[in-house]
């Protein structure tokens, strides 16, 4: 008798350190990448399309529609693609100049999508966590092309960017026809973001048992990415809800790094960009 007492009494004490356990558990940081093509194209990747306008008054209606789409789910804070001027702190230098004007002006979905919407939730969080370094290079392409022609291997690129191309053309036909929502929908579901990070494997083919140009490749994309995600968290707090707004070819491995990540869980965008069913 005393010694089922004991087991129950030992069982009681492990439930409730484990319902302590539990209770003092921080509250998870839920983030949720918007992969987007770039509506102000700079023309800086190796593919680029050309973007129809974003400023028109049809084209405005269909980005408010998706930011108060976004609002859904209920975003404390937005990261944008840009340098932080001040890296102790990671907030965006432009976004405290933002005025709501400014998105018939300023075709850039870091004011479109990503000010837009912080100008809802209203309490100002907006970072920028963009890396890139005057010492490192994180997309080493030229090395690649030289050990490809050197090899006679000429015709590697194209075969492993032509579904690239292809997928680029089609989107500058879309913008024609289709909705920004259903575009970004689209452009942001699982399996094209896996189709498109095929790439990043597809160069390491460009190496041998000595140089490794494909690699080293691969290697920087997913350095400056992973960097990226460690900004991210570095100004997350416990019960976050943080929409990402980048360039969609990043967002393979952004998605990897965020939903790997103890305490972070990675909330798919597709379902809150695309324009309702009628």
């Amino acid at each position: 008798m005393h010694k089922l007492t004991a087991f129950a009494l030992a069982s009681l004490a492990l439930l409730f350190t484990s319902t302590a356990a539990t209770a003092q558990s921080p509250e998870p940081i839920k983030v949720m990448v918007v992969g987007s093509y770039h509506f102000d194209n700079p023309g800086m990747d190796l593919n680029n399309a050309r973007s129809a306008p974003v400023t028109t008054p049809e084209k405005q209606a269909e980005l408010e529609a998706i930011s108060n789409r976004l609002m859904a789910f209920a975003p404390t804070a937005v990261a944008v693609e840009r340098i932080a001027r001040d890296p102790a702190t990671l907030l965006d230098h432009v976004y405290p100049s933002f005025e709501i004007e400014q998105l018939n002006t300023h075709s850039d979905e870091r004011f479109q999508i990503g000010y837009r919407l912080a100008a809802k939730i209203g309490n100002g969080r907006v970072y920028a966590i963009d890396e890139l370094s005057d010492t490192r290079d994180y997309f080493p392409f030229e090395p690649v092309m030289e050990w490809w022609n050197a090899n006679g291997k000429t015709d590697a690129f194209a075969k492993i960017n032509a579904p690239i191309a292809a997928w680029m053309a089609e989107l500058e036909r879309r913008q024609s026809v289709d909705s920004i929502g259903d575009i970004l929908a689209d452009i942001n579901r699982p399996q094209v973001t896996q189709t498109n990070a095929g790439f990043y494997f597809s160069v390491l083919t460009a190496g041998d048992g000595v140089t490794q140009p494909g690699a080293a490749l691969a290697a920087g994309w997913f350095e400056r990415n992973a960097r990226i995600v460690a900004k991210l968290m570095s100004v997350a707090q416990p019960g976050d809800r943080i929409v990402v707004v980048y360039g969609v070819g990043h967002n393979y491995w952004l998605q990897q790094l965020i939903a790997n990540t103890p305490g972070f869980e990675l909330e798919e965008a597709s379902p809150y960009l695309a324009d309702p069913v009628s």
